[in-house]
């Protein structure tokens, strides 16, 4: 039997030590681009890379890796670890306080546990079985997750990519923001009226998080995901997210 106490330990203490380089050793130079192209398609940052070598340090041992960097390290075991080393690398590289990790749990080709850690304010929150918690990486601390009730906004990741898609949403006077850290944002989408991600999906960018808001209301296509605590949100935005792709 799977040991998900021992998993998620390890998970937090990649963390923990990931936030520790970032705060006592990182450089200048972490922040540069390196000479490697990423799994994902995007130009690795060192820090990138780094990140990715502290998590495969602490999980590689429970399964083959899927990282937005490497790829898939092995493909021997029924358990599969799928890793954003750093979700919003380039907020991180400038200076713009909005980034974390993502790692997803998979056995048998479905998604058992999520975690999202918010690096800038040391939170991780997860999901394991569906039993939903928040904790600080450096305390270990459980975190009570609050409830909002009158969300003001909604998220649309990749927002700069989508002129006219962003016009609609002006037009029915729907209020978002556009961060850059889609796992974040995922994961908190009981936060806010509606977080939608447009453009290629990748499973490294939403595993973990979808499987945290796997309770909301969820639409995933090729090309986008709506996701949303509120009907009337979720069924105007799905609406026009087909329009928009037709």
């Amino acid at each position: 039997m799977f040991d998900y106490s021992s998993f998620t330990n390890a998970v937090i203490e990649a963390n923990k030590e990931l936030y520790e380089y970032m705060n006592i050793h990182m450089s200048s130079l972490d922040l540069k681009e390196s000479e490697t192209i990423g799994f994902g398609g995007d130009n690795s940052l060192q820090i990138d890379l780094i990140a990715e070598n502290i998590f495969i340090k602490h999980l590689n041992s429970f399964g083959d890796i899927f990282s937005e960097e490497i790829g898939l390290l092995s493909s021997k075991s029924n358990i599969k670890i799928v890793i954003d080393p750093i979700d919003g690398s380039h907020n991180l590289q400038s200076g713009l306080s909005y980034y974390g990790t993502s790692v997803a749990l998979k056995i048998d080709d479905k998604t058992k546990a999520g975690y999202v850690c918010n690096l800038v304010n040391k939170v991780m929150i997860y999901k394991v079985n569906d039993d939903l918690k928040q904790i600080d990486i450096i305390s270990k601390r459980n975190i009570e997750i609050l409830e909002v009730e009158n969300s003001a906004i909604g998220i649309f990741e990749r927002a700069y990519s989508y002129p006219t898609l962003c016009e609609k949403l002006y037009r029915n006077k729907l209020k978002f923001r556009s961060p850059g850290a889609v796992a974040i944002s995922l994961a908190y989408a009981k936060n806010y009226n509606f977080v939608i991600f447009v453009g290629n999906i990748r499973e490294f960018d939403v595993a973990a998080s979808l499987y945290i808001c796997n309770d909301l209301l969820v639409h995933q296509e090729d090309e986008f995901i709506v996701v949303s605590k509120n009907d009337d949100f979720f069924t105007l935005l799905k609406n026009l997210l087909m329009k928009n792709r037709l």
